[in-house]
């Protein structure tokens, strides 16, 4: 007898190889096959060669380090960021519709990484200046008092 589990895992398994024939059904159909192969190469190599070290060796920076989980988030908004503005920056070429790209993408790009690292900094500075205030000025435990008139 098979569990719903089973059912659940072979069901997503076919969607898995579905979505993998049309895939590569799309690929075939291109007009330039070779041209897609090639790119999706550089991604896995700009991925695995690059991306995922960069990102492995960061993540081992910040092991040990107190609100590493804000510097996590920071820097996974940074590289969402930059993912969706790289594509416009290094496309070759002027675009093909001169209103979609009207304003200097790197400066923005720039001024947004810049507000990225300030809002976590500032978060940073704030919490740090909490815990502070809790070292030097502890929390009285309402319930002391009654124990010590006991």
């Amino acid at each position: 007898m098979t569990s719903g589990a089973q059912v659940l895992r072979y069901a997503v398994g076919g969607l898995g190889l579905a979505l993998i024939g049309l895939g590569a059904w799309l690929v075939v159909a291109e007009p330039d096959p070779l041209g897609v192969l090639l790119w999706l190469a550089g991604a896995l190599v700009l991925h695995d060669g690059i991306l995922a070290p960069l990102v492995f060796g960061v993540g081992l920076l910040l092991v040990g380090r107190r609100q590493r989980g804000l510097w996590r988030g920071a820097l996974l908004v940074a590289g969402c960021v930059i993912l969706i503005a790289l594509p416009l920056l290094v496309r070759p070429g002027a675009p093909p519709n001169p209103s979609a790209l009207p304003l200097p993408y790197g400066r923005n790009l720039a001024i947004v990484l810049a507000g990225v690292a300030a809002a976590a900094g500032a978060v940073y500075l704030v919490r740090r200046g909490r815990d502070r205030l809790r070292r030097v000025r502890p929390q009285r435990d309402p319930g002391a008092d009654a124990r010590a008139e006991d």
